[in-house]
């Protein structure tokens, strides 16, 4: 399902459905940009920023940016991105500028079936290496995008169906929550400023 509701203090649905929209289009564009590269790929961190304001500031764009509509965003890739040993810590320190609307992270993650989840180990790394090695492993990429406003979604693709393109708000909605922290105004961290 690729619609969102609004909740209690969102912005109004007209809005809300034009900020999701948005965020959907960039998140489908970005899923299909990673995608091309194939599967095995490294975290990837993209700021959003407005498609009209990025032309307005970089007048040089317009011969390769279509604003399709008033709140249409654009993915910058942030190259010098690195995961490191924990995605969750590294994601805590980074700040973006009032210039980005929002960000999104592509990830791959490999998981089992809910039947085949029993017997897992305890540890986390054990249990990494036992989903690494079971016969029914699956894998999974994500992309997961937040604007300030709080909207927030997620579209996903399993290798083993290649055509098939899910989505939801509540994809990964852990990942949405750690990305939204990266957009707070008074956040303190060591900065990542794209």
């Amino acid at each position: 399902m690729l619609n969102d509701e609004p909740g209690a203090g969102a912005p109004s649905p007209t809005e809300h459905d034009s900020a999701s929209d948005a965020l959907i289009a960039a998140l489908v564009e970005i899923e299909h940009h990673v995608g091309r590269q194939g599967w095995d790929q490294p975290a990837r961190l993209f700021a959003l920023v407005r498609t009209d304001e990025l032309v307005a500031a970089e007048p040089s764009l317009a011969d390769h940016l279509t604003v399709t509509a008033p709140d249409a965003l654009s993915s910058i890739e942030q190259e010098d991105f690195r995961e490191g040993d924990d995605l969750q810590t590294t994601l805590e320190r980074i700040q973006w500028s009032s210039a980005v609307a929002g960000c999104a992270l592509s990830v791959e993650r490999s998981f089992l079936p809910s039947g085949d989840e029993a017997g897992l180990p305890d540890d986390p790394d054990e249990a990494a290496t036992a989903v690494a090695n079971h016969p029914h492993r699956q894998d999974l990429r994500v992309v997961v995008g937040v604007l300030r406003d709080g909207t927030s979604h997620g579209v996903g693709r399993v290798r083993t169906h290649p055509d098939d393109l899910v989505g939801g708000p509540d994809l990964a909605p852990g990942l949405a929550r750690i990305l939204a922290g990266t957009l707070l105004i008074d956040h303190r961290g060591a900065g990542h400023r794209p």
